[in-house]
């Protein structure tokens, strides 16, 4: 089994407990989390091997974040500690009902964002690894971060390895060059890196905030989906980047901040052909229902995280199969606290069977 190697910033999760807003509490709880080291937490929580890369200073705070990440078996023996930088960290607050929930960044100038793409040992980190993940969070927070992205990428292909990318526009981070607007500058960064990738991972709103691509006459922001419109979507990416075999659109229906709708759809260039899932008996799609939210965040590193896998596992790496384990996967993790998903392939194959009704396993 060959490695699936993940690049990225993780941080010092602190959110409100329970549904309090951030004025009112005086507690926080303290997880570590970050995209890239959430989607190599789904990996190896599901049987995979996963190796995470990053830079972290010399603390206490930064060990307990390695110690989160080799709690679920992730490999970190090419994680750099530096002796400048620091950790980053963000602040959660967990909407309800009609109520968002929000997120206050504090990254700038941590250990990954002044790392020069340089210091890391690409050839050794990719000596064994079949596959890279990136996100378009890490190019949002410096340009040396962006930088060592693309040469990450880069050096990926280089040593044979299939790249993946979750677009994941973050408006709130892309502020590098004061003389970009954080659309502008996401698009222009992130259009350096694309052409050395070989699946794209986005939801509707990634697609027309860092490519300009839109869903019809579908409007991203009002919740409501026309999945017919997806495949059309896919197919620009496609057309805009002939290096990418697949895209995977994540389509979520959000009624509130604690029921949303759960799909996916996964497009495979080879076959000009686009699975969907989860679909009903009679073969069409009919989203996971997700009335009682435990915890969104993360939601779509775990679909990532499950897609890979299963894409990188014989026996589910058919796009069928391999959509429908992503979705089931990333389904599970809504009702899971913290950034990590912690469920196991046994449970998101008794999902994708149809064990859907949360009773007691005896």
């Amino acid at each position: 089994m060959k490695t699936v190697v993940t690049f990225g910033e993780i941080m010092g999760r602190m959110a409100s407990p329970e549904n309090l807003r951030l004025r009112q509490t005086r507690n926080l709880e303290v997880t570590y989390a970050g995209a890239e080291a959430s989607v190599a937490a789904s990996i190896c929580n599901f049987g995979g091997k996963a190796r995470y890369v990053t830079a972290l200073p010399k603390h206490a705070l930064a060990e307990a974040t390695m110690d989160s990440v080799r709690s679920v078996g992730i490999d970190t023996q090419y994680v750099l500690r530096t002796d400048k930088g620091r950790l980053g960290l963000y602040f959660l607050e967990t909407g309800a009902n009609q109520r968002p929930s929000n997120v206050i960044y504090d990254r700038e100038n941590s250990a990954i964002a002044i790392t020069p793409a340089d210091q890391y040992d690409w050839d050794a980190i990719f000596s064994d690894a079949q596959w890279l993940h990136l996100s378009g969070i890490t190019p949002a927070l410096s340009k040396n971060a962006a930088e060592a992205t693309l040469v990450a990428a880069q050096n990926a292909k280089k040593n044979g390895a299939l790249v993946s990318i979750d677009l994941n526009f973050r408006g709130k981070l892309w502020k590098w060059d004061s003389s970009k607007t954080a659309r502008e500058l996401a698009q222009e960064t992130m259009r350096k890196i694309l052409p050395y990738v070989d699946v794209v991972i986005a939801n509707e709103e990634d697609c027309h905030d860092v490519l300009g691509i839109q869903a019809g006459d579908t409007d991203v922001h009002s919740g409501s989906l026309d999945t017919s419109r997806y495949p059309d979507v896919a197919r620009q990416v496609v057309q805009q980047f002939p290096n990418i075999s697949k895209v995977a659109i994540t389509l979520r229906e959000s009624y509130s901040a604690t029921h949303n709708n759960w799909g996916a759809m996964l497009y495979n260039k080879a076959t000009d052909k686009a699975f969907f899932a989860p679909l009903d008996a009679d073969g069409n799609y009919r989203p996971y229902e997700i009335k009682n939210i435990v915890d969104r965040v993360g939601g779509g590193d775990s679909f990532a995280g499950g897609l890979i896998f299963a894409l990188t596992t014989e026996g589910l790496n058919d796009p069928q199969t391999a959509i429908k384990y992503a979705v089931a996967a990333s389904c599970l993790k809504h009702s899971i606290k913290g950034d990590f998903n912690y469920s196991t392939r046994a449970e998101v194959e008794a999902l994708m069977g149809g064990s859907a009704s949360g009773r007691v396993v005896r």
